[in-house]
Order: C-alpha cells, then structure tokens, then sequence
C-alpha cells in the first residue's frame, strides 16, 4: 500500500520507498529540557505519533526514537538563575515533558537517548570527523569545516549570503570560516564538562542528534521529522555531520517538517511573549480535545491557534463520543475505546480515514471522513451493522490517537468548573444555530456542555440548565 511524504530536501510529495520493508526507522528531535515545553513541541510530537501509528500499520516494524537534549547552553543558564543543579532541573523538566506527552496521548517512543549517556560515543564520532578531515580543533574547541562539505546549504538551500548571516552569531577568531560550527567547546569550571581529547568541554548541539541517531538507528535512516525553525541550522549542520563521518553515508532519506503555530497574527515565541505551555492548557482542557485541536489543520502549514479552535475541538469530540456513546448502546458494551484497536487489522480501518493519511498525513480530511462515518452510525439501528462500523470507527480514531477514554469517563463531570457568562453565550449560540437550522452546530454545543457536566433542557419559555 502506497504512502506518499513531503520531503523538505526535494521539495516534493516522494512515494515512501524504506531502505528496508521490514523495518522502517524514524528519528525525531525532542525538547531541551530546561522549562515547561509548549504547544509547539506538542504539534511536533502528535504530528510524528500519527506518522508512527500509520508506518506501524503499513510496515511489519517501526523503531521511533525521540531524543531529549539533557545538556545545552539554554539548561546551564536556567539551573543558574534557579540556582540549581543542572541535572535536578534536567530530570524534573524531562519528567514534566513526558507527562504532557502522556496527557496528549503521544506513545512512547521506543528508545528516548539523552546526549549525556553518549558521551563518549559523541567523542569518537568527533574524532572520526577530525581525521577525516571534515573537523579540527582550534583553542579548545572543535568545529566542523563547512567548506569540506559541498552539499552544505542543500537542505535548507540558503544562499551563500544568508549561511553566512545565520553563522555571525557564533562568530570567533579561532574559526577558519565564519560558517564553521562547533562540535565540542570548553567547559569553565561552573559548567558541567567531560573530559575529552581536547580537554574538559561539552558538546554542541548538532553532534548531540547526529551521534544518537548514528548510535540507535545507524548511519543511514528512513525519516528524521522536526519542526520548520530546526531546517537551519540545526538539521542542515546535522546533515553534514552524518554524510561526512563515513563514506557513502546519506543520513537520512526523507526529511519531513511540520509548520509553525500561529498566535494570532505572530509566530510563538520566548522573544514575543506569547509562548503556551502544554501545562496551561491542561489547566482548562482535556488532553485529547489539544490534541484533537492539533489534527485540525495540516502538519506543513501555519494553525492559527485560540481559545475559539480549542472550543470547537471541544464540541467537535463531543459530538463524536456521543455518537460512540449511542453505537455502544446498540452494541451492549459501554467500555470500548480505540485503544482496543490499535493492532487492528489493516482491513478493519476505514479506507476514508486511512487514504488521506498515506497522503501526506492529511488529518483534516481524516478528521472530516470520521465524522462522515459517525453520521453512517447515527443512520443505523441494526446492531451487526453497529457493530461493524463502531469498530472501524474506533481503528480508525487509533490512527489519529483519538477516543482514549471510555464514553462514561468522558462525560463524568469535569474538576474544571465552567464560567455561567461562558453557559449561558453557548446556550444564545446554540439557539441561534437552531433557527438558522445549523442542527449539527447545536448538537456540537450541546455535547461540549454535556462532557463538561452541564445538561440542557429546552422548555416552551426556553432552554434551562443545571450542572451534574
């Protein structure tokens, strides 16, 4: 069965050919670990769980691994200004990364390395560079000679001009070339440091992915995902790092990049100000409404992020659980999820939900072709039927990492309590989409005040609620 990927490098849709049928690799980069991460990095991991799920599906076996980056620059200043130990502050964050993972329903992936468990891996690989010729050292440090790359530049295809205005930040006298970049620099003695050829230092960022990918998966690997703001400089210094430290090393065959969150008119950001956390937004929602926010708009392109797509998200998944709520009425079984499904036979998924994945992982349309078959269930009252389109329903909601919880756990009363102003402008809402015989828009209302314990009752003088 076909799938066809966005290949940043190449431009285009390629049609996914791995380098080994049977066993398909994937690397994604994961967070620095040295504050609360935000829904950018959770777009990031949902957009890589559904990829995940579908080459699982499609490939007899799959080995994801999701680093996190337990040692930087941005980590030392932070345990600095807490005044903190480093590695309290590594593995308390790394603890609060994995628990939003959990909350968005992202599984986990099968190997999760930390740079500082590589260390002398990362060593050796430099080493192998600098004898190649593709490295040397210069006051301590060690740094990667662009110039012995010709292909530098390709992944991002930026000009000579803007390479070299991406390097001025790290600008040194001890470069040969402005665009050279580190690969281990050294370590005062208040910063963390291992000993090295080249003295006591650290590694720089870039070898740190190169290395655990080199290490876990091998020299040449299927997919490497990311987000747009990693192509430059991190992968395209990565991609270097891993053609040149042996002969007839590609890296990695498909680069895949998922689009920026949109904040209303400006891209999130520490610098902006306008930076939501994962943990802030479990505050006020459920994992799998962020979650189901997330599928919303393709992975490649910008999501206009508010309080309005996470209110429809809301709406949306209710409207969907009641309907599963409804087939599992029929079917006598009120504890289903689609967890129960996720080794499903390829067959048992809805062609609807699983052609537009192959697809470039298009979720908006699988999205709209769940509801599709939602609305094929409403339609039936013959239990086999029921049966037979619930549970290529629930296949299907697994793929997008949907449907989590049983029918009853999800409209129990919810420990956020919701505003009455808030109430009451969905109720006018709901009565304004029932005149304008917008009836799924009212039953979307109705459904999203049900999973929050709100029950409504139209009555001649109006619609009256009460909570649960």
């Amino acid at each position: 069965m076909e799938l066809f990927l966005y290949d940043t490098k190449a431009r285009e849709k390629r049609l996914f050919v791995p380098i080994d049928p049977a066993h398909v690799t994937v690397y994604v980069c994961g967070p620095t670990v040295y504050d609360r991460v935000h829904i950018g990095n959770g777009l990031c991991a949902v957009v890589f769980d559904v990829l995940v799920r579908l080459l699982r599906v499609l490939y007899p076996q799959v080995t994801y691994v999701r680093n996190i980056t337990d040692i930087e620059d941005k980590i030392i200043t932070a345990a600095q200004i807490n005044n903190e130990p480093w590695q309290e502050l590594t593995e308390r964050f790394t603890v609060a990364f994995q628990e939003d993972m959990q909350a968005l329903y992202v599984l986990e992936p099968d190997i999760e390395p930390k740079p500082t468990h590589l260390i002398n891996e990362i060593i050796q690989d430099i080493d192998t560079l600098i004898t190649r010729g593709a490295a040397y050292e210069a006051e301590g440090h060690v740094l990667f000679a662009v110039s012995t790359n010709s292909d530098y530049g390709k992944l991002s295809r930026r000009t000579m001009e803007e390479l070299l205005d991406g390097a001025r930040v790290e600008v040194a006298p001890y470069k040969r070339d402005p665009k050279d970049f580190v690969l281990w620099k050294p370590s005062s003695t208040d910063q963390p440091g291992w000993d090295s050829p080249w003295g006591v230092g650290r590694p720089g960022w870039h070898i740190e992915c190169s290395t655990m990918i080199r290490t876990h998966l091998g020299p040449n690997i299927d997919i490497h995902g990311a987000g747009t703001d990693l192509i430059f400089p991190h992968n395209e210094n990565e991609l270097a790092q891993g053609t040149s430290v042996e002969d007839g090393a590609q890296y990695v065959n498909y680069w895949m990049h998922n689009g920026m969150l949109n904040m209303g008119g400006q891209k999130m950001a520490k610098s902006v100000g306008n930076v939501v956390t994962i943990a802030d937004l479990r505050q006020r929602y459920p994992g799998e409404v962020i979650r189901y926010a997330l599928l919303t708009g393709h992975y490649r392109q910008s999501l206009l992020w508010s309080d309005q797509l996470l209110q429809q998200a809301s709406q949306s998944i209710a409207s969907l659980y009641r309907v599963l709520r409804y087939a599992n009425e029929i079917v006598g079984d009120e504890s289903s999820t689609a967890t129960d499904f996720r080794a499903a036979p390829l067959s048992q998924i809805p062609k609807e939900v699983l052609d537009p994945l192959r697809d470039d992982l298009h979720t908006p349309i699988a999205l709209a072709e769940l509801h599709a078959l939602a609305k094929k269930i409403q339609a039936s009252s013959n239990r086999s039927k029921v049966i037979e389109l619930r549970d290529q329903f629930l296949a299907g909601a697994w793929l997008l990492g949907l449907f989590n919880v049983s029918v009853s756990q999800f409209f129990q009363p919810q420990d956020d309590v919701i505003e009455t102003s808030t109430i009451e402008e969905l109720i006018d809402s709901r009565n304004e989409a029932r005149r304008n015989k917008d009836f799924a828009r009212a039953d979307e209302i109705r459904d999203f005040l049900a999973s929050k314990g709100i029950e409504l009752e139209d009555a001649r003088n109006g619609t009256r609620w009460s909570r649960r």
